[in-house]
Protein backbone atom coordinates (compact mmCIF):
# COMPACT_ATOMS: atom_id res chain seq x y z
CA UNK A 1 0.00 0.00 0.00
CA UNK A 2 1.38 3.18 -1.12
CA UNK A 3 1.78 6.55 0.90
CA UNK A 4 -0.06 9.75 0.05
CA UNK A 5 1.78 12.81 0.36
CA UNK A 6 -0.85 15.21 2.62
CA UNK A 7 -0.76 18.75 4.43
CA UNK A 8 1.49 18.86 7.31
CA UNK A 9 0.18 17.28 10.55
CA UNK A 10 -0.92 19.35 13.53
CA UNK A 11 -0.43 18.43 17.45
CA UNK A 12 -2.85 19.86 19.66
CA UNK A 13 -1.30 21.56 22.91
CA UNK A 14 0.91 19.78 24.94
CA UNK A 15 -0.15 18.16 27.73
CA UNK A 16 1.19 18.92 31.67
CA UNK A 17 3.80 16.68 32.93
CA UNK A 18 2.16 15.71 35.80
CA UNK A 19 -0.15 12.66 36.06
CA UNK A 20 -3.13 12.09 34.46
CA UNK A 21 -6.22 13.77 36.17
CA UNK A 22 -4.30 14.69 39.36
CA UNK A 23 -5.75 16.90 41.42
CA UNK A 24 -9.80 17.22 41.94
CA UNK A 25 -10.72 20.69 39.82
CA UNK A 26 -8.54 20.17 36.67
CA UNK A 27 -9.26 17.52 33.72
CA UNK A 28 -6.34 17.01 31.83
CA UNK A 29 -7.10 18.63 28.32
CA UNK A 30 -7.34 16.30 25.72
CA UNK A 31 -4.52 15.19 23.24
CA UNK A 32 -5.11 15.98 19.56
CA UNK A 33 -3.75 12.99 17.58
CA UNK A 34 -1.83 13.84 14.30
CA UNK A 35 -3.44 12.57 11.27
CA UNK A 36 -1.10 10.06 9.68
CA UNK A 37 -1.96 9.79 5.78
CA UNK A 38 -1.76 6.08 5.19
CA UNK A 39 -3.65 5.55 2.06
CA UNK A 40 -7.26 5.98 2.75
CA UNK A 41 -6.70 5.11 6.51
CA UNK A 42 -5.47 6.74 9.43
CA UNK A 43 -4.06 5.55 12.72
CA UNK A 44 -7.29 5.72 15.10
CA UNK A 45 -7.70 8.46 17.98
CA UNK A 46 -8.73 5.45 20.65
CA UNK A 47 -5.99 4.26 22.78
CA UNK A 48 -8.07 0.87 23.06
CA UNK A 49 -8.56 0.54 19.03
CA UNK A 50 -4.53 1.04 19.30
CA UNK A 51 -3.82 -1.60 21.52
CA UNK A 52 -5.86 -3.69 19.74
CA UNK A 53 -3.98 -3.38 16.61
CA UNK A 54 -0.94 -3.86 18.57
CA UNK A 55 -1.99 -6.77 20.45
CA UNK A 56 -2.05 -8.78 16.97
CA UNK A 57 0.65 -10.80 15.79
CA UNK A 58 1.63 -10.18 12.40
CA UNK A 59 3.88 -13.08 12.25
CA UNK A 60 1.41 -15.33 13.45
CA UNK A 61 -1.73 -13.86 11.92
CA UNK A 62 -3.75 -14.23 15.19
CA UNK A 63 -4.42 -12.39 18.18
CA UNK A 64 -2.82 -12.56 20.87
CA UNK A 65 -2.43 -12.22 24.60
CA UNK A 66 -6.49 -12.93 24.44
CA UNK A 67 -6.80 -13.29 28.18
CA UNK A 68 -4.90 -10.24 29.55
CA UNK A 69 -6.93 -7.80 26.69
CA UNK A 70 -9.80 -7.14 28.09
CA UNK A 71 -8.04 -5.32 30.94
CA UNK A 72 -5.84 -3.88 28.96
CA UNK A 73 -8.86 -2.13 26.59
CA UNK A 74 -10.81 -1.34 29.87
CA UNK A 75 -7.94 0.39 31.12
CA UNK A 76 -6.99 2.12 27.92
CA UNK A 77 -10.42 3.71 27.71
CA UNK A 78 -10.27 4.96 31.59
CA UNK A 79 -6.83 6.76 30.32
CA UNK A 80 -8.71 8.13 27.10
CA UNK A 81 -11.39 9.75 29.62
CA UNK A 82 -8.91 11.30 31.63
CA UNK A 83 -7.23 12.64 28.89
CA UNK A 84 -10.70 14.23 27.38
CA UNK A 85 -11.06 15.88 31.07
CA UNK A 86 -14.37 13.22 31.66
CA UNK A 87 -12.74 11.45 34.59
CA UNK A 88 -10.85 12.65 37.74
CA UNK A 89 -8.76 10.53 40.12
CA UNK A 90 -10.74 11.40 43.87
CA UNK A 91 -7.85 10.04 46.42
CA UNK A 92 -7.76 6.37 44.30
CA UNK A 93 -11.04 6.68 42.52
CA UNK A 94 -12.72 7.39 39.30
CA UNK A 95 -14.71 10.63 39.83
CA UNK A 96 -16.69 11.77 36.53
CA UNK A 97 -16.15 15.52 35.83
CA UNK A 98 -17.44 17.70 33.49
CA UNK A 99 -16.19 17.67 29.95
CA UNK A 100 -17.03 17.05 26.51
CA UNK A 101 -18.53 14.40 25.32
CA UNK A 102 -16.40 11.60 23.78
CA UNK A 103 -16.29 10.91 20.05
CA UNK A 104 -15.29 7.48 20.42
CA UNK A 105 -18.70 4.96 21.00
CA UNK A 106 -16.99 2.28 23.45
CA UNK A 107 -15.56 5.18 25.71
CA UNK A 108 -19.70 7.16 25.65
CA UNK A 109 -20.35 3.65 27.07
CA UNK A 110 -17.43 3.08 29.74
CA UNK A 111 -18.36 6.17 30.81
CA UNK A 112 -22.24 6.16 31.27
CA UNK A 113 -21.26 3.09 33.34
CA UNK A 114 -19.27 5.37 36.22
CA UNK A 115 -21.96 7.94 35.98
CA UNK A 116 -24.45 5.67 36.30
CA UNK A 117 -22.72 3.43 39.35
CA UNK A 118 -21.08 6.71 40.74
CA UNK A 119 -17.09 6.41 42.10
CA UNK A 120 -15.74 3.47 42.36
CA UNK A 121 -11.58 2.48 42.26
CA UNK A 122 -9.68 2.35 39.63
CA UNK A 123 -9.38 -1.54 39.53
CA UNK A 124 -13.33 -1.70 39.69
CA UNK A 125 -13.66 -0.56 36.22
CA UNK A 126 -11.06 -2.14 35.19
CA UNK A 127 -12.32 -5.85 35.97
CA UNK A 128 -15.81 -5.10 34.50
CA UNK A 129 -16.75 -6.08 31.00
CA UNK A 130 -13.56 -6.60 29.65
CA UNK A 131 -15.09 -9.33 26.92
CA UNK A 132 -17.87 -6.73 25.58
CA UNK A 133 -15.27 -4.00 25.68
CA UNK A 134 -13.24 -6.25 23.47
CA UNK A 135 -16.01 -6.91 21.36
CA UNK A 136 -16.97 -3.24 20.65
CA UNK A 137 -13.70 -2.16 20.25
CA UNK A 138 -12.95 -5.16 17.53
CA UNK A 139 -16.20 -4.00 16.09
CA UNK A 140 -15.46 -0.28 15.76
CA UNK A 141 -12.55 -1.21 13.89
CA UNK A 142 -13.77 -3.19 11.59
CA UNK A 143 -16.35 -0.31 10.74
CA UNK A 144 -13.52 1.82 9.88
CA UNK A 145 -12.02 -0.71 7.57
CA UNK A 146 -8.57 -1.40 9.70
CA UNK A 147 -9.37 -5.05 10.24
CA UNK A 148 -11.49 -7.58 8.73
CA UNK A 149 -13.79 -10.22 11.28
CA UNK A 150 -14.79 -13.87 9.27
CA UNK A 151 -16.91 -16.37 11.38
CA UNK A 152 -15.37 -19.75 11.30
CA UNK A 153 -14.79 -22.75 13.32
CA UNK A 154 -12.38 -24.45 15.24
CA UNK A 155 -12.03 -28.23 14.21
CA UNK A 156 -14.59 -27.53 12.38
CA UNK A 157 -16.22 -27.54 15.65
CA UNK A 158 -15.85 -24.62 17.84
CA UNK A 159 -17.33 -21.06 16.62
CA UNK A 160 -14.72 -18.42 16.15
CA UNK A 161 -14.16 -15.24 14.53
CA UNK A 162 -10.57 -15.03 12.38
CA UNK A 163 -9.47 -11.31 12.64
CA UNK A 164 -6.67 -10.00 9.76
CA UNK A 165 -5.37 -6.42 8.96
CA UNK A 166 -6.63 -4.40 6.22
CA UNK A 167 -3.83 -2.10 6.53
CA UNK A 168 -0.91 -3.12 8.54
CA UNK A 169 1.08 0.21 7.88
CA UNK A 170 -1.57 2.13 9.93
CA UNK A 171 -0.60 -1.04 12.88
CA UNK A 172 3.47 -0.51 11.79
CA UNK A 173 2.84 3.39 12.43
CA UNK A 174 1.36 2.80 15.82
CA UNK A 175 4.04 0.60 16.74
CA UNK A 176 6.47 2.54 15.58
CA UNK A 177 4.85 5.50 18.05
CA UNK A 178 4.58 3.97 20.77
CA UNK A 179 8.37 2.55 20.68
CA UNK A 180 9.54 6.02 19.58
CA UNK A 181 8.44 7.21 23.40
CA UNK A 182 11.46 4.96 24.78
CA UNK A 183 14.60 6.44 22.98
CA UNK A 184 16.67 7.88 25.76
CA UNK A 185 17.05 11.52 23.79
CA UNK A 186 13.45 12.21 23.89
CA UNK A 187 12.71 13.78 27.27
CA UNK A 188 10.18 12.17 29.66
CA UNK A 189 7.95 15.11 30.54
CA UNK A 190 7.85 15.82 26.25
CA UNK A 191 6.87 12.48 25.54
CA UNK A 192 3.08 13.30 24.20
CA UNK A 193 0.94 11.26 27.17
CA UNK A 194 -1.13 9.18 24.16
CA UNK A 195 1.68 7.48 22.99
CA UNK A 196 3.24 7.01 26.67
CA UNK A 197 -0.23 5.45 27.66
CA UNK A 198 0.11 3.21 24.85
CA UNK A 199 3.92 1.60 25.56
CA UNK A 200 3.26 2.28 29.26
CA UNK A 201 -0.38 -0.22 29.13
CA UNK A 202 1.16 -2.75 26.85
CA UNK A 203 4.30 -2.89 29.35
CA UNK A 204 2.20 -3.51 32.16
CA UNK A 205 0.28 -6.38 30.73
CA UNK A 206 3.70 -7.63 29.15
CA UNK A 207 2.62 -7.14 25.32
CA UNK A 208 5.57 -8.24 23.64
CA UNK A 209 3.98 -7.46 20.04
CA UNK A 210 4.97 -4.09 21.81
CA UNK A 211 7.38 -4.14 24.29
CA UNK A 212 9.67 -7.39 24.14
CA UNK A 213 11.13 -8.61 27.25
CA UNK A 214 14.72 -7.10 26.41
CA UNK A 215 12.94 -3.71 26.25
CA UNK A 216 11.11 -4.10 29.51
CA UNK A 217 14.24 -4.93 31.45
CA UNK A 218 16.09 -2.13 29.02
CA UNK A 219 14.15 0.72 29.80
CA UNK A 220 12.82 -0.04 33.30
CA UNK A 221 13.44 3.09 34.62
CA UNK A 222 12.09 4.98 31.63
CA UNK A 223 8.53 3.58 31.74
CA UNK A 224 8.55 4.06 35.29
CA UNK A 225 8.66 7.38 34.62
CA UNK A 226 6.35 7.14 31.79
CA UNK A 227 3.89 5.13 34.23
CA UNK A 228 4.00 8.48 36.57
CA UNK A 229 2.82 10.65 34.23
CA UNK A 230 -0.16 8.27 32.80
CA UNK A 231 -1.36 8.38 36.18
CA UNK A 232 -3.31 5.90 38.30
CA UNK A 233 -4.56 3.23 36.18
CA UNK A 234 -1.51 1.94 35.31
CA UNK A 235 -1.41 0.64 38.66
CA UNK A 236 -4.70 -0.16 39.15
CA UNK A 237 -4.30 -2.70 35.84
CA UNK A 238 -0.79 -4.05 37.31
CA UNK A 239 -2.80 -5.32 40.58
CA UNK A 240 -6.05 -6.40 38.28
CA UNK A 241 -3.48 -8.62 36.27
CA UNK A 242 -1.37 -9.98 39.02
CA UNK A 243 -4.67 -11.30 41.06
CA UNK A 244 -6.03 -12.84 38.06
CA UNK A 245 -2.56 -14.83 37.43
CA UNK A 246 -2.69 -15.57 41.16
CA UNK A 247 -6.04 -16.92 40.66
CA UNK A 248 -5.30 -18.85 37.69
CA UNK A 249 -2.24 -20.35 39.72
CA UNK A 250 -4.87 -20.91 42.34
Amino acid sequence: MSRRTMAPTQRGPRLPAGPAGAGHGGGVRQARDAVVALGNSRLPESLAARLFLLAYDPARSRLTARSKLGKVLRAAVLVDLQLNGNVDDDSGRARVTTGRAPADPVAAGVLEELRAVGPRRWRHWIDRRGGTTVRQVRDELARAHLIKVEPHRVLGIIPADRITLRHPLVRRDVLRTAQDTLRPSRLVSRVDLRDASVVVLAATADLRTVVTKDQRTRHKDRLAQLAVRVGPVVPALKKSLQQSQYSAAG
